[in-house]
Formats: structure tokens, sequence, C-alpha cells
């Protein structure tokens, strides 16, 4: 098969005064030439010379030779190093086929020439200057778009003091001008300053990027020679990316055009790294940038920011920024032409195509009329890339083989075979003693190495089109036995052979195809490797962080995979379902291989009972352990799922941890409600053993981690709290509940819990009566949580409970939970004030009632109490009372329920005034009873 040579296509005959031409290309001598430029048409060749005078020599191309000898040239002779040559874009008009040149020197001016075969040939339409400053240097420029960038270098000033070793190396700044190419002119804006106090940056424009590359022959600062910019004038952005590392380390916005301020975040992650240096670079017209590295990787800057590894040069080859180097992009087409080898690379899959090994230096460049080929640039002429044909008289050098023909190095066989072999490679330098590098060629060709020589014969027979062809040829000859071993051979190996070539079908996928192809495989990747490890019979400690990465870089994609693994549907009406198998829920639900900062938490609930402070711990120990630990900790999988439902939907999460316990339950993964533990401060039951976290417990925990919205954060809360089902939990939400002073809320949860179990119907009723104690916040609730009584409770137990709660008389006035509130005076009034707080016998009136009512035998003490009068009775004389010691006989309780006639409860609220004292006074002889 043909493979890829050169043609020539001038030997600069054709190019005005062409000997010339090839006699300075002939000096080979970096001392005095300084640069040579190739116009983007390809007819005017412009050569800066250092020696013997810095002088700038133009070659021309004429369509009509016979005008060439009338026709004014470009060679200039100047005093001031020339800094760059480059040429402008038109923009419409007349000239627009005319070429216009900027020939930018070190003193910032500029000199506009242009190019008209019709007329004079180059002739200058204007001289500028590019710097505000006349002491300025320029260093580096270029065009892009519209503007004219380059970096200048501006002296301090006489009057400031002497610059230190680092600031001196800072003195530099980036400016841009905007320009219009008119018919006899072009038009410049004002400067403008992009950065400052920078170092010497090489400015290196591609497409609509502009590249800040440090310039190593000036000798940076160690630390800013690690890292390159790349800035967008049009979206106006830097972008800071290092060579050691795939993805930029930032992207920040242009309008902080101060240096170190847009650096200063990056140098300490720079500070242990040793990133490779840029050897040699070139643009692409994508935006890009082609970068040889001294390690030997060529690597491709896409203008998003990632730097992608092509292609490695052999290990001997030793590249270094003085290296004589020249790289282009042409479409699919790499060229790298190192000293006297031009490499020809696949841009697609890092393959070399060809190695030509030319006869002298050269110069890639790129023709505007085609822009697809490698043309190239040498002292004998012009030459271009082409296929080998029959004749090959026009071919001035020498062709050496890769080993692969062209058609067989994309063939996706002799890919995989290339892969096996250099694996391998990668297997035996591992395991070897010796320190000789091992490579493709000594494998293949050693003999010691079998194994991948077979396996790469297997898949080379298993891609062939023709293998069960010549399979069936042999059998028909007498080979049958020999087939049916491969046969049997290939028939073992078919899951593996297809899954490995399914994988180099999506490599070739994610390379070739658009935006939208990239998502759709990105997406269905990640949807089949989160079933694989969901329907895992367990997890080690690999697979769970291989998961977690999934989740951390593809958010969106892992949802969508588990949403779809778990087959969950939601019926819009607060129902969370699911047809998963038994088996991925068991997975889901596994603890982990070790205790997780989420599962190791020693969480308590609730609190000893009747302390009604509100101030938890839970939640203040839960997100300070959980943020002790690194937000790069491995999560199990329920923490995981819990974590993706939570950012995209928060409503779910609560549904979701009903549909997990029931999962739980279901399958028998672990304790269900009826083992639930009572133990308040968490130091007994089931509770405490790790791999028996309770669920709620561990979402819980990883909300308080994803630190949400405060009133976000508290709601769902509360829902996980109610959905556990757990007595602890439930108690837990309502002191939530309360601490929010959501009153109709807490009496709805009130309601529903209370027909769980009499022990915890008991538990809510307590609390709720003492909160009815502090504050009328309440009151409007009363007939409903009168409902909520126990069977058990009695008149002795409610007004203990009540008397042991009320707000001392010295407690100012609260409405906040388990806050005492009362009157503002040490002595108490004989009248209620409108305004207090203060709970009155009416208000516990029906609740009395009620009691005494369903009590099987009514004790006769109370029986006046049914018979109460409908008429107040009159007001009893203030009598000074009796200070003395308190009553300690336990009699006291019934006298005092003897105290209390059927006249006080028959009062109102408002005529109770006089009785309020007295039970005041006599509440402290009571005995506090056990509930």
């Amino acid at each position: 098969m043909a493979g890829l040579v050169l043609k020539q296509l001038s030997d600069f005959g054709d190019f005005s005064h062409g000997k010339d031409l090839t006699e300075i290309l002939s000096l080979n001598n970096n001392e005095q030439i300084n640069s040579v430029r190739m116009s983007p048409d390809g007819r005017h060749i412009h050569v800066v010379l250092r020696k013997p005078k810095v002088s700038l020599v133009t070659f021309d191309k004429y369509e009509r030779p016979q005008l060439a000898p009338n026709q004014k040239k470009l060679d200039l002779c100047v005093n001031v190093p020339i800094v760059d040559i480059f040429y402008l874009e038109h923009h419409g008009g007349s000239s627009s086929g005319a070429a216009v040149v900027a020939v930018v020197y070190e003193s910032g001016k500029v000199e506009f020439w242009k190019f008209q075969e019709c007329k004079s040939g180059w002739h200058l339409l204007q001289t500028s200057q590019l710097c505000n400053s006349p002491r300025a240097r320029v260093v580096s420029v270029c065009a892009c778009s519209n503007f004219i960038i380059w970096c200048e270098e501006r002296p301090p000033s006489e009057s400031s003091p002497v610059p230190s070793a680092t600031r001196n190396k800072l003195r530099y700044c980036v400016c841009r001008r905007d320009f219009e190419v008119k018919e006899t002119a072009v038009n410049l804006g004002g400067v403008k300053i992009a950065l400052h106090n920078n170092p010497d940056f090489t400015v290196v424009s591609s497409g609509e990027y502009v590249h800040l590359l440090p310039d190593l022959k000036s000798k940076p600062l160690l630390n800013i020679s690690k890292f390159f910019l790349s800035w967008s004038p049009r979206y106006d952005s830097f972008t800071v990316s290092t060579t050691c590392k795939n993805t930029p380390l930032k992207k920040l916005s242009a309008k902080e055009s101060d240096f170190m301020k847009l650096v200063i975040e990056c140098l300490g992650y720079l500070s242990p790294l040793e990133p490779p240096e840029i050897c040699s670079f070139s643009p692409t017209a994508c935006g890009g940038l082609l970068l040889l590295l001294s390690t030997g990787w060529l690597c491709l800057l896409q203008k998003d920011g990632v730097l992608r590894q092509v292609y490695k040069l052999e290990d001997n080859c030793l590249v270094n920024y003085s290296t004589h180097t020249s790289l282009g992009m042409y479409e699919d087409t790499l060229a790298l032409l190192m000293g006297q080898n031009l490499h020809l690379i696949d841009l697609k899959c890092g393959r070399e195509l060809e190695k030509i090994v030319l006869m002298s230096e050269a110069l890639l460049y790129t023709n505007r009329a085609d822009m697809c080929t490698p043309h190239l640039l040498s002292e004998t002429g012009l030459f271009v890339v082409v296929s080998r044909g029959t004749d090959s008289r026009d071919c001035s050098f020498r062709i050496k083989s890769p080993g692969f023909s062209t058609v067989e190095s994309i063939h996706p066989g002799a890919l995989l075979v290339e892969a096996v072999f250099e694996e391998a490679c990668k297997y035996y330098q591992q395991r070897s003693l010796s320190s000789t590098p091992l490579t493709v060629d000594s494998l293949k060709k050693g003999g010691r190495f079998q194994a991948p020589i077979s396996l790469a014969s297997i898949l080379f027979s298993y891609l062939s089109a023709g293998f069960k062809q010549k399979g069936a040829q042999l059998s028909q000859n007498g080979g049958g036995g020999c087939i049916a071993g491969q046969d049997k051979l290939m028939g073992s190996l078919e899951a593996e052979l297809k899954a490995l070539v399914s994988l180099e079908e999506v490599k070739g996928t994610l390379v070739r195809g658009s935006v939208k192809e990239v998502e759709a495989v990105c997406e269905s990747l990640v949807e089949k490797e989160v079933l694989r490890l969901l329907s895992s019979p367990e997890l080690d400690k690999e697979a769970l962080l291989y998961l977690n990465s999934i989740f951390s870089i593809f958010p969106s994609e892992g949802w969508k995979a588990a949403h779809s693994a778990l087959q969950l549907h939601y019926n819009g009406e607060g129902f969370l379902s699911s047809r998963a198998s038994p088996d991925v829920w068991k997975t889901v639900l596994s603890a982990g291989l070790s205790s997780s900062p989420v599962a190791s938490l020693s969480l308590t609930n609730g609190g000893p009972k009747h302390n009604h402070s509100l101030k938890v711990d839970y939640f203040t120990n839960c997100k300070a352990k959980s943020t002790s630990s690194t937000s790069s900790a491995t999560l199990p999988v329920f923490e995981l799922l819990c974590r993706s439902v939570f950012h995209f939907q928060p409503s779910w999460l609560p549904r979701f941890l009903e549909l997990a316990q029931k999962e739980q339950g279901s399958t028998g993964l672990g304790l269900g409600l009826a083992a639930s533990s009572w133990s308040f401060s968490g130091g007994r039951g089931g509770d405490c053993n790790e791999s028996n976290v309770p669920l709620y417990k561990r979402a819980l925990c990883l909300l308080s981690s994803l630190n949400p919205d405060r009133d976000q954060q508290q709601d769902l809360e509360v829902e996980l709290l109610l959905v556990s089902g757990r007595p602890n939990a439930i108690l837990q939400a309502l002191r939530i509940l309360m601490s929010k002073k959501q009153w109709y809320r807490v009496t709805q949860v009130a309601q529903k819990c209370c027909k769980q179990s009499p022990l915890l119907n008991k538990e809510i009723f307590t609390i709720l009566l003492c909160e009815v104690a502090h504050h009328r916040d309440l009151d409007p609730y009363l007939d409903l949580l009168w409902t909520l009584c126990p069977e058990d409770f009695t008149v002795t137990t409610i007004l203990n409970l009540v008397l042991k709660n009320l707000p001392s008389p010295n407690t100012p006035s609260h409405s906040s939970s388990f806050l005492a509130s009362s009157s503002t005076s040490s002595t108490p009034a004989p009248f209620t004030d409108p305004h207090s707080t203060q709970l009155t016998i009416g208000l516990l009136k029906p609740l009395l009632r009620k009691v005494l009512q369903r009590e099987t035998k009514p004790s006769q003490r109370y029986v006046d109490i049914l018979q109460s009068p409908s008429f107040p009775p009159p007001a009893l004389p203030r009598q000074p009372t009796e200070r003395g010691g308190s009553v300690t006989d336990p009699r006291a309780d019934s006298d005092l329920c003897n105290n209390i006639t059927p006249a006080l409860l028959a009062e109102t609220p408002e005529q109770q005034t006089c009785t309020q004292t007295a039970i005041q006074r006599q509440r402290v002889a009571l005995p506090a009873n056990t509930v």
C-alpha cells in the first residue's frame, strides 16, 4: 500500500532573487537568522537577519514574472532589532486581495506595508507607535482577530528606588490595540492594558485565544515558569494551566488585571511540582496550541483548557528549547519536525503514520489554499506531503517505514494488537530485574514472551472478517482438530473480546464524535457502570471509590443512572416506589467496608425524659464530625445516593429514606421498627453498633455535611425524623417544630404519631402538657390536645405535671418553648394580668372533667367537681398566710385536691384571679410523683 512522501512544489526559481534565498537558508546558523516567516498564501518569504546587520529580506513570488524587475522589494536595514512580522486580516474593502504586513520593532515602532503586484509591489502605508511610553521595550507581539497584542517591558522610573530581584522580573505588561485595515492606512485604537506586573511572556495567537507562555530564555522565576495563561479577549477571561495537569488550574475573569492577584492562589499548589518545560509550540486554527514538552510528549492544549497527550517520542530523543523543532496541525494529522526527522501522527489515536528522514533541516508552514496538508520550507525549496505514487522522481527524501502500513495503522485490529504489546511492556518492565528498557520490538522479536504474541494473534484473528471462512476451509482440508481447539479457545474468550472491542469503539466515538454524541456516550457508560456496581454482590474498597468518582465527575449522569438502576417511580402524591431486585438494595444499604465518617458517629436523639431544653447537641455533633472529615472521603452507597437525591430532587429525600427502610425490612438487612431502641442517650440498644446504624441517622449526618439552607435543612430534618418512625426521632422532630413555633404542625404530628404506641402517646402528651404550662401559644389547639390524653393518666398525674412545670414568679415572661413565664412582680397580684401567660384552672377544666368521667370508679373526693354551680362563688377574704415549713406528708396531695372546689372548676379565666395566688403558694408542697 502507498505510503506518504514529500513532493517538491518550488525550488525558489519562481521567487524574486531565489538564489539569494537559497544561500541565506543554507547558512543554517541561528546566530545569523533570527526568524523566517511565510505569508498565508505562500507567495512571500520574510527572513529576519541578525548579522552582519539587523535587516529584513523579503522574497516574493509573482504571478507575472515579467513585472518582477520593476517592483519594489520589502528590504529593510535598521539599527533597532525587529521583534516579529505578521499579516493583518482584511475586513472588506476594495483592497481585500492585497497583503498588509506589520513589522514591529523592539522600540515599539510599527510599520505597515502593503503588497500590490499590479502597481509597485511593496509600499509603506504608515508608521505608528504601539506603546504609550517611549522607554518601553516590546518583547513579543501577535495579531488576534482585530487586535494587535504585545508584551512590553516597562523600566522603573528614575525616581523610584531600586527594585528587588523578584520585582525586577515582574516589570512587564500585556497590552492590546484595535486595528482596522483601510485602503490607504491602518486605523489603530487606544492602548488598553490587559495584564500588568507580569513576567516576560511570549504572546501566541490561536483563533480567538491568546496564549501567554513563559520565555525560558529569559530565566524567569522558578514558580512563575511552572504555568502559563490562556486569554480570551472575546469572553474577557483568563485560564491558568500547567503542563503537569490535564485540566486547567483556575478560570477567572479578566477584569482583574494584576498578575499576582490572578495566580496567587495557584502558587502554593505549584511549589512542590516540577512540570516539564515547553520546548516548542505552534498555534492551531481552532484556538488550541501544540506543545512539545521536555519529556518528549507532544500535547494538544484545547481551547477549553484541557491538555491532551497525543504522541511520545522515543526515549533516546532528548528535547530542550534549543533543539531545532517545528510543529503543525493539519486537521486530523500532526506534523512534528525534529532535527531532520519528520513525524506524521494521527491526532485521533496518537499513532505514527509515517516517519520521513530529510536531508537537511526545514520549517513547517500552513498554506491557506490547502490547510489540510503539511507544507515544508527548506534550503532547497518548498515541499508538500502527498501519498506515494508510481512516479517517485519528485521525491528528494528517503522514506523510513515505521513497521506498519498506513492502512493498517488506522485499522482497529492493528490498534488493539499494538495496545496489547504496549501493556505487556509495562507489565514485564515492572517485574524485570534488568535496567534495560523493554520495547514493543523486543517483545515481538525476542521469542521469550509468548503471552502477548498469542493474545495479539487471537485479537487479530477475531477482528478479521475472513476468520470463520478460513476456519471452514481448513476444516475441509483436514485441519479440523486444530480448528476445534481454536474454536474452544475463542468461545471461552468471546465475552472478553467483545468487551475489549466495544471499549475501543467507545474510545473512537469519544475522540471523533460531536459534543452531543460524547454526552450520549458518557451517559450510557455511566448508566452501565452504575448498574454493574450496584448489582455486585459486594463492593470492595476500589469499587466503592470508583463509584464515588463516577458521581463526582458525572453528577447529572450518575443521578440518572441511579434512578434507572433502582427503577424509581414517583407518582406525584408523595409515594416513591422501586422495582429493583433485592440484591441491588442489599448493595445500596450496605454499611461499607469500614466505618465511614457518617456511620461511625455516636448520635443522640431526644434527651433525658422531661428535659425540655431545645439546645440539642445532636446536629451540632453530627455537623462537627462530618466537617472534620475531608470532603473527598469515600461515602457508602446509601449516603452517595442520598447526596445525589438531595442535589437533584430534594423533596424526594424523605420518600427515598422511607423506601430504603421498607426495602431494608423486607429483605431482612437490618432491624425493623420493632427492635428500635428507646435509649435517649444512645448508650444501649442496637443503634450504637456501627453495622446497624439506623438509615435515618445516616441520612441526617449526610444532610448536615452538605450545608444547605438553614430553613430547608430543618424542614428536611423534620421529615426524615418523622419518616423513620422511631419514637426518639419523632420526639426530636416535635422539639424542632416547637422551636420554630409551628404549633399547627406540632398538633398534626402529635395526633398522627400518638396512634403508634401507648408509650409514645404518653411521651408526646407529657411534652405538650408541659408546653401548655409555659405559654398560651397552644390555647387554640387545647381541644385537640385533650383528646390525646393517655388512658392511664389521672387527675393527680396531670396536676403534678402542671405544678412542677409552672414558671417561677420571678421568671420574666417569654413565649419561647420550655422557658418559664409569669408575672414580673416579686409579689403575686390578686388578679391576673389580661396579657399574662399564666395557666389557669379554667383552661384545664375540660381535661380534668374528661379524665374524671372516664374513670371506672371515680373517687368521692372529686364528685363535687362534676356538680359545680353555674355561677361563680364569692371571693375569699384576703388574709395573710403563715410562713412555715413545707408540707412533707404524702397526704398533702389529697388535701390539695380536696381544696379544689367545684366552684373553682366552674370559674372562668377572668374569675380565677383570686385563687391563682393560693395555687402558686401551695405547689411547692406537692411531692414529685414519678411518671
